[in-house]
């Protein structure tokens, strides 16, 4: 739990009190609290405790433990900084048996404010279901936590999107056999429960099959898992007021198909319907914060399994656009579920604008990493909103090149289009994404490769922990709020 009131008043079990270098130096601190600052005056004096960015000390005042954490010198705070040090604040040994904290920080200001949310809430998440609890482990894991900040409407929001970035984690972090088809279906049910202003419609197989789904069944053909394409769609603006559609990638699980992933590549597939979970993440927060857009949330979902009857290498599909499609590799299989969705959406929803999420290619970690977003766009516009929005909430995105010269990468000799490139493993990103862009016809479109950014393989990466990072989530909400 996290709540947000207006004065620092020093009753919780432990405080964390974030602070720069000039005021551990000067002693002026934004809080009136003279046995606290008398404290972070002795640890200063001692050499313990400057406010360098980094530090940690822990001060016992009677029975509270008090936190200080070193950001460093005002000029050069970064506020990524800012939630990575209140997370190791929140997560450190001082703090593990501790119930309730209440968090200071050097400046009360909005967007420090808000990264203290982002911090508290996103930083201290962490995906526990399976383990087991020793019966004498004092950990307190989930923390009620209070920041000291005046009241703000945009913090209330902040709590939001944080909560939906994690549930969205607990989405992709959960088994894929539990994580299928029907259970986001009914998750997505949950969400729209006595809710008003949003239509659902669900494609199961036999709708799929007459509808002419043909790519994203293809893919699903070797599964025993049910696919599905839900789509809903939700009235937030005027009636005459255009859609923007949401798309997700919905991968419960990928083994790569006939061309199989290999050790150390497959074992965490059950994060391949990130885009989906984000989609479905990001409907839950347009319904909570009552965004005034009118937009489409849209997921593909099967499996890409082995059996008998799974698609082959050569194979050509007819998709629902009427192309047909030559496989290249099965393991391209995201791209093909997208195809027909957008495809569907362009001819039947006609969105004026449309933002795809996919953990789409391997080469989006080579190019840019763990910590970018790829951005491949047919539209300046789309694209600088996205950017803009990309730089105001630390989800970060850069973008890459699409040019007329990459359609030809995907020709086929046998079919319309194929599913990889001609490239021979050069530009995976850009090409898959031209593959999309083949689907779209003239809407202006934006492709999010979150493959890289979608979940942390090690033990942490900036303020998330192992697991899934709910990226996407807090990119998306800003643009709708301000595009």
């Amino acid at each position: 739990m996290i709540d947000i009131r207006s004065k620092l008043k020093f009753d919780k079990e432990s405080l964390i009190a974030l602070l720069t270098f000039e005021q551990v130096k000067s002693g002026v601190f934004s809080f009136q609290n003279k046995d606290l600052a008398s404290e972070i005056k002795k640890a200063s004096v001692a050499g313990q405790f400057e406010g360098n960015k980094g530090e940690l000390f822990p001060v016992l005042m009677e029975k509270k433990i008090v936190v200080l954490c070193g950001v460093g010198k005002e000029k050069d705070i970064n506020l990524t900084s800012v939630r990575i040090q209140l997370r190791r604040a929140i997560l450190s040994g001082y703090l593990k048996k501790v119930k309730s904290v209440e968090v200071i920080a050097y400046k009360d200001k909005e967007d420090v404010v808000t990264a203290l949310i982002e911090g508290a809430v996103i930083g201290s998440y962490s995906w526990r279901k399976y383990i087991s609890i020793k019966k004498d482990d004092k950990t307190v894991f989930e923390k009620n936590i209070t920041i000291a900040a005046r009241p703000n409407k945009v913090y209330d929001e902040a709590v939001i999107i944080s909560q939906n970035v994690n549930f969205v984690r607990d989405l992709i972090n959960d088994n894929a056999d539990t994580v299928t088809s029907l259970f986001l279906e009914k998750t997505v049910r949950n969400v729209l429960k006595n809710q008003k202003g949003v239509n659902l419609q669900v494609f199961d197989r036999n709708k799929l099959k007459a509808k002419k789904f043909g790519l994203l069944l293809a893919v699903n053909q070797g599964s025993n898992k049910e696919p599905r394409v839900l789509i809903a769609k939700y009235q937030g603006a005027g009636k005459k007021d255009p859609y923007i559609a949401l798309v997700g990638k919905g991968l419960t699980y990928d083994t790569g198909g006939l061309n199989l992933k290999p050790t150390g590549h497959m074992e965490t597939m059950r994060q391949d319907m990130s885009g989906a979970a984000c989609v479905i993440g990001m409907l839950k927060t347009a319904l909570e914060l009552k965004i005034k857009k009118n937009i489409i949330f849209a997921c593909g979902i099967a499996e890409n399994a082995i059996d008998a009857n799974a698609y082959k290498p050569g194979d050509v599909i007819t998709g629902y656009s009427g192309k047909t499609v030559e496989i290249g590799n099965t393991d391209a299989e995201g791209r093909l579920v997208l195809a027909d969705v957008l495809a569907y959406l362009v001819k039947n929803e006609k969105p004026a604008r449309i933002i795809d999420l996919a953990t789409l290619t391997g080469a989006v970690v080579v190019a840019l990493g763990h910590d970018y977003t790829g951005l491949v766009s047919n539209d300046d516009d789309l694209a600088r909103g996205i950017l803009k929005s990309a730089q105001a909430t630390d989800d970060r995105v850069w973008q890459l090149p699409s040019y007329l010269e990459l359609r030809d990468s995907m020709k086929s000799k046998i079919a319309d289009i194929k599913n990889t490139s001609n490239y021979k493993g050069a530009a995976g990103t850009i090409t898959g994404a031209e593959f999309l862009r083949q689907f779209v016809g003239d809407v202006p479109w934006a492709h999010l490769d979150i493959a890289g950014t979608a979940f942390v393989e090690n033990d942490s990466r900036w303020y998330f922990g192992h697991g899934a990072t709910g990226a996407g989530v807090r990119l998306l909400t800003h643009y709708l709020k301000n595009n």
